[in-house]
């Protein structure tokens, strides 16, 4: 135990410091004195992460994949081996024990592991998404207990908001908490709540005004809750379409007593947090799409190679041919998408327009591709000793989860429109 620790701390500090090198080289290319004004080169420091993720979903991920899918088990040896080579938790700041590194590093490390399987990719993915408000609004104390923890050894947090009557219309949250002297006392239900049975603690939104006039804005709070807390009731697994192997569920809480301390920002700050998070969480969740997508067309190209009729190879014939090229120009505009909007957030500016195209123009990349996939292997396509499958059910969620194909255009049109209308 004592060997593995000094082990990944030597690791994890050679990956700090490349992690701070590749920081400073993006903050040099970007600067205006610099002499390429735009580049699509990755610094030495960011083509080493993307091969240890490579590498590490090739040789890890991929052989075990299909053996989690049929069995639906929470791939945690997998993401304890990810843990400790550092591609878990990369978000969180170095002086909390973790990466630091940049939302375009992240999304490098995520499309690589998602070209693996997805199912695993969401599971670490998750805990990006729950750690976020923590990262963007907690105090020192709260950053320093619930995001160290995180670094000390491979727990999960989960993003506990959505409702049964509550997915994409925020504000119909329906989770009450009434403070009690020092405390808060929550009573609700949250469902669709990934890493749910996993995780260590929640980052749950629930009202604070019971007003239904007051503006969401002001009318909901931001808590941490611990998972172990009296009162939390943890719900069956969900047997889901795809990302078998993640973990999802609903979680009901009846009377569970939070001290204010877990309190974020204050009362009626919860919407924003919660909304925030997702301009850092979406270029990755498009970076994960587009790792599905690149591994559908890698799939659906070996096999057009391979298979052959009337005497020669299906991707001699032009009906195929100009599939894979449909299918490489969705990839590459895919990947495209979720760089930028990646990159305009690591310049500190608001990305909520860029991050709503990338997820949505990925989530939908990633069904079509996959799609003609098995378009592509015929019969074979759809038989579960063939991969292509497995992709096309798992690219699915990626048009519902973290804000669906429709909502990310009711947020483009908006953005879009408020640039003309000012």
């Amino acid at each position: 135990m004592l060997l593995n620790k000094v082990f990944r701390a030597g690791l994890q500090s050679g990956i700090r410091l490349q992690s701070s090198g590749a920081a400073a080289a993006s903050a040099a290319s970007s600067s205006p004195a610099g002499s390429l004004g735009y580049s699509f080169e990755l610094t030495d420091q960011q083509k080493e992460f993307q091969q240890l993720a490579r590498k590490f979903a090739r040789e890890e991920m991929i052989p075990v994949a299909p053996a989690y899918d049929r069995s639906g088990e929470y791939p945690f040896p997998i993401i304890k081996k990810a843990w400790e080579l550092g591609l878990v938790n990369g978000h969180i700041p170095q002086e909390y024990g973790g990466m630091g590194l940049p939302i375009f590093d992240s999304c490098l490390i995520t499309e690589e592991l998602a070209y693996a399987c997805t199912g695993m990719q969401t599971a670490i993915e998750a805990n990006s998404l729950g750690q976020m408000p923590v990262i963007l609004a907690g105090n020192e104390a709260q950053k320093k207990k619930y995001l160290g923890r995180l670094t000390e050894e491979p727990l999960m947090c989960a993003y506990c908001v959505t409702e049964p009557g509550a997915g994409s219309d925020v504000a119909g949250i329906k989770t009450r908490a009434v403070k009690s002297g020092d405390e808060y006392v929550i009573n609700g239900q949250k469902m669709w709540i990934t890493n749910g049975g996993k995780a260590n603690w929640y980052f749950l939104l629930a009202r604070t005004d019971p007003d239904p006039k007051c503006p969401a804005s002001k009318a909901f709070t931001g808590f941490i809750v611990e998972a172990d807390t009296p009162g939390v009731q943890i719900g069956r697994k969900e047997l889901n379409m795809g990302q078998r192997c993640s973990d999802t569920r609903g979680i009901t809480f009846e009377d569970v007593r939070v001290p204010k301390e877990n309190v974020l920002i204050g009362e009626g700050a919860g919407f924003k947090i919660a909304m925030g998070a997702f301009d850092n969480t979406r270029p990755p969740v498009a970076a994960g799409a587009t790792g599905l997508a690149q591994r559908a067309l890698d799939e659906a190209t070996n096999y057009a190679l391979e298979r052959k009729t009337f005497g020669r190879p299906i991707a001699e014939h032009q009906a195929v041919s100009f599939l894979l090229a449909e299918m490489a120009m969705k990839v590459e505009l895919a990947r495209m998408a979720y760089q930028r909007s990646a990159w305009e957030r690591d310049q500190g500016r608001r990305n909520t327009y860029y991050a709503s195209i990338a997820k949505a123009f990925a989530g939908d990349i990633a069904n079509q591709v996959a799609s003609d996939a098995v378009q592509i292997f015929g019969g074979n396509g759809f038989n579960s000793d063939y991969p292509v499958e497995k992709l096309m059910r798992d690219a699915k969620i990626y048009q519902i989860y973290e804000g669906t194909a429709q909502i990310q255009r009711l947020i483009i049109a908006r953005e879009h429109l408020g640039k003309f209308k000012k």
